[in-house]
């Protein structure tokens, strides 16, 4: 008997996959690096560490990464090609208050001899964790004649992913560019294209001139639209100071929120498809906007509406899935409360990505190991 038939797939059609409410990715960096594996790839020397070891301070302070809300959590910073004393001469040069619960060690395993294991062990002493840093990610990988390097580089970065899903983390791994320029930064990450492959967002630090104090931060991922941030480096505070971030497109989100936000208020409720509600608001807005775009913003944004006063469901009927959407009534309506709108269950809703549910979450997990 061949046992390999005793193994079938696991299968789910596109009905039920669009109709169950799935936990949306949590984000450690709003809007940047969700739990997950991520590179942030840089030339030598142009200020990645730096970049690194602040966003490692933002998150153990739960301070945010420029205009980017951060989930407050334990860090362990791995700092491979530093000592104790340059981290330390570094931190001074940017805070005079580092919390305990940033971790560093310039000293660790290699990938496949003893890292994961040191990873889990940190884990499991600090539950709270939220980030890991991994400063460089040549570091951590052994030396080796590999037939394959595509293989090789999609083995060892799936490992890093594995770990970090399974603990639900996000996993930071700083590395080189190729020396050769190219139109598409991301092409420039050192190695084949399995290791940006592998990752969950990758992030390419790139300057104008290598003199300058001016870089563009390229970000793009499986979780994150696609944005470039102009950075300019602060030689006194030594931090990335954010000079632009494409406002443009947090614009259009907002005037989203406030387009339901009117159409609401006059309506109080509404039910029907995403094509029908994408409809219904082109008058708010005053463009056309794409049914399943906007349905995939709207049970992205649960905390927002929530605090609008705004409940969403999603349902199928017969023939259709639907939306339903309720506001509930003001306060200073003038009303007595008795015929207010009972707001709608909220199967979708989720935890806040930015709450510290995350965190207890998690220690739930890992001691039920």
């Amino acid at each position: 008997m061949n046992n390999k038939m005793n193994h079938p797939l696991i299968t789910v059609d596109g009905r039920a996959l669009m109709d169950r409410p799935l936990e949306p990715p949590n984000f450690v960096v709003d809007t940047l690096l969700s739990q997950g594996l991520h590179i942030l790839a840089g030339s030598p020397k142009v200020g990645k560490s730096w970049l690194a070891l602040w966003l490692c301070l933002c998150v153990a302070k739960g301070e945010p990464v420029w205009n980017f809300p951060t989930l407050r959590g334990g860090v362990l910073y791995l700092c491979l090609e530093d000592s104790y004393s340059r981290i330390q001469n570094r931190l001074l040069d940017i805070t005079d208050n580092a919390p305990a619960d940033l971790c560093f060690a310039t000293v660790s395993e290699k990938l496949h001899s003893g890292l994961e294991e040191q990873i889990e062990g940190f884990l499991g002493a600090h539950p709270d964790t939220a980030l890991v840093v991994i400063d460089t990610l040549q570091r951590i990988r052994a030396v080796g004649n590999e037939a394959n390097p595509y293989a090789s580089d999609y083995r060892d970065l799936g490992v890093l992913k594995e770990l970090a899903d399974r603990n639900r983390i996000a996993i930071l791994l700083i590395h080189h560019l190729r020396k050769r320029n190219d139109e598409d930064p991301m092409n420039m990450i050192s190695g084949t294209t399995g290791i940006s492959g592998a990752t969950d967002t990758n992030l390419v630090l790139k300057k104008g001139k290598r003199s300058g104090s001016a870089a563009t931060l390229y970000c793009t991922g499986r979780d994150i639209e696609y944005q470039e941030l102009v950075l300019e480096f602060d030689q006194d505070a030594h931090v990335w100071k954010l000079v632009s971030s494409g406002e443009s497109t947090e614009e259009e989100k907002e005037k989203t929120l406030a387009s339901l936000s009117a159409f609401l208020a006059e309506r109080r409720e509404f039910t029907g498809t995403a094509t029908e509600l994408a409809e219904a608001l082109e008058p708010y807005c005053r463009e056309k906007m794409r049914p399943n775009v906007l349905m995939k913003y709207l049970l992205r944004r649960q905390e927002e509406l929530s605090r609008m006063g705004i409940t969403l469901q999603s349902r199928r009927t017969r023939d259709r899935r639907e939306l339903a959407l309720t506001r509930a009534c003001d306060s200073n309506d003038g009303s007595d409360g008795k015929n207010d709108t009972e707001p709608v269950p909220d199967l979708l809703s989720q935890p806040s990505q930015l709450s510290r549910s995350h965190a207890v979450s998690s220690n739930e997990r890992r001691a039920n190991k």
